[in-house]
C-alpha cells in the first residue's frame, strides 16, 4: 500500500459487544464497534481510516440524496470449526462493486482500500462474528456521492465506507412467492446488473403489496410481457426440473451476477446435476409443474444464502412444493455451509482467512 493510502486506525475506548446477545440476532439491526471510511476528492482516494462506528454529517444538498449515485455490496465472514475468522469469496464482491461503480459513473475503489481495509476492519472486530449455526458477520461496503450541489451530473467527490453487522438467519422460514405482473425491477439497457440503491428503492412497493396479499416476496418478470423470469425479491432464483436445475441467464443485463448464485452453480454440478443458465418463462414452469416435472424452487443470495420456496403463484395458478422432498436445496445449503466453516475442503479457493 502506498504511503498516501495508509490506513489510520483509531480504536474505540469501550466495546459494545458485552451488551449484545449474538444468538438469533436480527439481520441488519446491530453493528460492530468500528467502520472503515475513505474519501475520494481531487481525483484520488485519501483519508482512509478505521474508526469507531458513528453517525455521519452531511449537507442537505448532498448529491447522493438527490440523484441516486449510491452502490453497495454484501459479503459474509464466518467462524470456522477451528474458531478462525474467514471471509467467503470477497474478491468476487470487490470486482462486482467496481463494475457497479463504472455503470453508475463513480470512481473505482482500489484493492488496498476495499480488500485490505476490509480484512483489517474484520480482524479488529472479529469477536463480533457469531460462532453459531446459520450465523455470520455481514459485511456492507458502500459508496455514495458527496458533492454539495444540486444539478444532474456525476459527483466529483465520494465517500466509501465499510460497516459490519452480526446476524442470524435472514429468512427463517420457506417463502410464498407471487410472480410480479405489473411492476418491473429492470429492463435491458438499465441498471439491473449493478448493485445500486435505486434498484432496491423501486422494489419496496411491489414487495409490500405482495406481503399485504399474504406472500413473502415477488418473483420479478421482464418489462415487456411479464412472463420471462428474473430474480426473486433480492435474490437470484433456481428451479429444479426433472432433467435440469434452471436459473435465469445474465445475458440481458437485468439480473445481478450473484456470488452465491455462481457458487451454487459450481456445487450443483459437483452434485452431478445438469445446470442450465437460460431464459425461463413462467408458462414453462406451470406446464412442468402440471406434468410433475417441477418439484422445487429456491433463492440464493449473500444475506439469505439458500432460501427455499414453498409456493409460487401466478394469476390463479398456485404451485405448492413438498419441502420434505426438497433434497436439492437442502444438500446445496449443507455443502456451501460445510465449505464456509471448514468441514469440507475448499477446493475452489473461495475462503479467505484473516
Amino acid at each position: 500500500m502506498s504511503e498516501s493510502l495508509a490506513i489510520k486506525v483509531s480504536k474505540t475506548d469501550s466495546s459494545r459487544l458485552p451488551q449484545v446477545e449474538l444468538k438469533n440476532i436480527h439481520f441488519g439491526h446491530v453493528f460492530t464497534d468500528h467502520m472503515l471510511v475513505a474519501d475520494y476528492t481531487d481525483g484520488k482516494w485519501q483519508q482512509v481510516e478505521i474508526k469507531p462506528y458513528q453517525p455521519l454529517t452531511f449537507a442537505p444538498s448532498l448529491a447522493a440524496i438527490h440523484y441516486g449515485q449510491s452502490i453497495f455490496e454484501g459479503i459474509k465472514a464466518y467462524k470456522n470449526t477451528k474458531g478462525e475468522a474467514v471471509i467467503f469469496r470477497p474478491e468476487e464482491n470487490f470486482k462486482r462493486f467496481n463494475q457497479s461503480a463504472v455503470r453508475m459513473e463513480m470512481p473505482e475503489v482500489p484493492s488496498e482500500i476495499f480488500m485490505e481495509g476490509m480484512k483489517q476492519l474484520i480482524n479488529l472486530d472479529k469477536d463480533w462474528i457469531p460462532a453459531m449455526e446459520n450465523h455470520s458477520l455481514y459485511i456492507r461496503p458502500f459508496m455514495f456521492a458527496t458533492d454539495e450541489f444540486i444539478g444532474v451530473r456525476p459527483s466529483g467527490s465520494y465517500k466509501f465506507i465499510i460497516i459490519l453487522s452480526p446476524t442470524g438467519p435472514y429468512y427463517d422460514k420457506p417463502m410464498r412467492i407471487a410472480v410480479e405482473e405489473k411492476y418491473t425491477r429492470a429492463a435491458p439497457g438499465g441498471v439491473g446488473e449493478a448493485k445500486n440503491a435505486g434498484n432496491y428503492g423501486g422494489s419496496l412497493k411491489p414487495a409490500q403489496d405482495a406481503i399485504r396479499n399474504g406472500f413473502d416476496q415477488v418473483l420479478w418478470t421482464d418489462a415487456f410481457e411479464h412472463k420471462w423470469l428474473q430474480e426473486v425479491g433480492t435474490m437470484n432464483v433456481f428451479f429444479v426440473l426433472k432433467d435440469a436445475v434452471v436459473t435465469p441467464s445474465l445475458e440481458e443485463g437485468t439480473i445481478l451476477d450473484g456470488v452465491t448464485r455462481k457458487s451454487a452453480i459450481v456445487v450443483l454440478r459437483e452434485m452431478g446435476l445438469n445446470v442450465e443458465e437460460r431464459r425461463v418463462n413462467v408458462e414453462e414452469l406451470i406446464q412442468a409443474y402440471d406434468n410433475g416435472d417441477f418439484v422445487e424452487a429456491f433463492g440464493t443470495g449473500t444475506a439469505a444464502t439458500i432460501s427455499r420456496i414453498k409456493e409460487l403463484s401466478y394469476k390463479d395458478k398456485h404451485m405448492v412444493f413438498d419441502l420434505d422432498k426438497a433434497e436439492v436445496s437442502r444438500e446445496l445449503a449443507k455443502r456451501l455451509n460445510d465449505i464456509r466453516i471448514g468441514v469440507t475442503e475448499d477446493k475452489h479457493g473461495w475462503i479467505v482467512k484473516l
